[in-house]
């Protein structure tokens, strides 16, 4: 499922939203602390929680710098429980990733289902860690930061026929 570029096959990639794309924590300070204390360890579940994040540090630069060399894609669960969770991430990703990532929001609680090259995750929970393609480990000693993953997704864009 690699779409053509100038000829050339692009590879697949998909990044997560929640700890990679976006700062999950810079809600908190939108939500009382009534609600924070009533969904403790749940904090996903509470309604509009999602439409007050903001991106991670570099995450838009990224992911447009990205998009133009893969087939980009967000690959992102949301919490069963809290269907308002479900629109408030098409909007963030409309709002803050525009038309690049128009159609291209996928919601699943199985990412080893999706096919592709790349996952860029945080965490292996739904699947990440039986993802058929190299899972990118955002937050790592190794890929602590948007810059250290462009650098290695730039180099790894090159095998394969891209």
């Amino acid at each position: 499922m690699q779409t053509l570029a100038g000829g050339r096959l692009k590879k697949i990639l998909y990044i997560d939203m929640d700890g990679v794309l976006v700062d999950f924590a810079s809600s908190f300070e939108h939500v009382s602390d009534g609600m924070l204390e009533e969904f403790e360890g749940r904090e996903d579940d509470i309604p509009g929680i999602f439409s007050h994040m903001e991106p991670k540090p570099g995450a838009v630069e990224a992911f447009h710098e990205l998009a133009a060399i893969y087939d980009t894609y967000i690959l992102s669960t949301s919490p069963w429980e809290n269907p308002s969770a479900w629109s408030a991430k098409l909007v963030w990703v409309k709002t803050h990733l525009g038309r690049v990532a128009h159609k291209r929001l996928i919601l699943t609680h199985h990412k080893e289902l999706n096919r592709g090259d790349f996952l860029v995750d945080d965490n292996t929970r739904n699947g990440a860690d039986r993802f058929s393609g190299e899972l990118i480990c955002f937050g790592s000693e190794r890929f602590p930061d948007w810059p250290a993953v462009v650098r290695y997704l730039k180099e790894r864009a090159g095998e394969g026929g891209t």
